[in-house]
């Protein structure tokens, strides 16, 4: 298992570019993926967040779009997690409450860095840090422990079933702009 974890931590190395003024960006893969689209879907999210973050550190003015992306963090956090424990609560997944723990956590985290920012401390770093923390320990390991159970679940369901219950539960845990 350590191996694993090695093999994809060096796979998304491989996974940054440069732009222009030599700056990594992530790019977004199938080292990242779970194999479930919808939830694929919404961590791609987090890469998106991150490369947000990694254009705005030490950028002169770069408060008001790190507060941007702290709201949207937080209102992504909010409804993904909720989703995503639908689905595994869904799939009747074993260790539901160990994995809400770890979700309650991190949004406390991402709360705190909010209420630092809005004292007027610097976190575009100690936010990208964390999300990219994230990114390799949370999503492509921690989440990974349930992505049997809840495949096994929607190959039981079939797809039809399946595109209902996402759609009924995307609007409920999601905001439709």
């Amino acid at each position: 298992a350590a191996s694993d974890v090695y093999k994809r931590q060096a796979h998304i190395a491989c996974l940054h570019t440069t732009n222009r003024r030599g700056i990594m960006r992530l790019v977004w893969g199938p080292a990242y993926e779970l194999g479930i689209l919808v939830i694929d879907q919404q961590h791609k999210r987090i890469v998106d967040y991150i490369n947000d973050l990694d254009r705005l550190v030490g950028q002169p003015g770069a408060q008001l779009g790190v507060a941007r992306v702290l709201y949207d963090l937080v209102d992504y956090t909010e409804s993904h997690f909720s989703f995503e424990e639908a689905l595994m609560e869904r799939a009747g997944y074993d260790e539901l409450d160990d994995h809400h723990s770890l979700h309650r956590k991190f949004t406390f985290h991402i709360e705190s860095l909010m209420r630092r920012h809005e004292e007027g401390e610097a976190v575009a770093e100690p936010l990208l840090q964390v999300l990219e923390k994230w990114l390799l320990h949370h999503i492509l390991e921690e989440d990974r422990d349930y992505t049997e159970q809840v495949r096994d679940f929607i190959d039981g369901i079939g797809r039809e079933r399946l595109g209902g219950w996402v759609n009924e539960n995307l609007r409920k845990h999601f905001r439709v702009t």
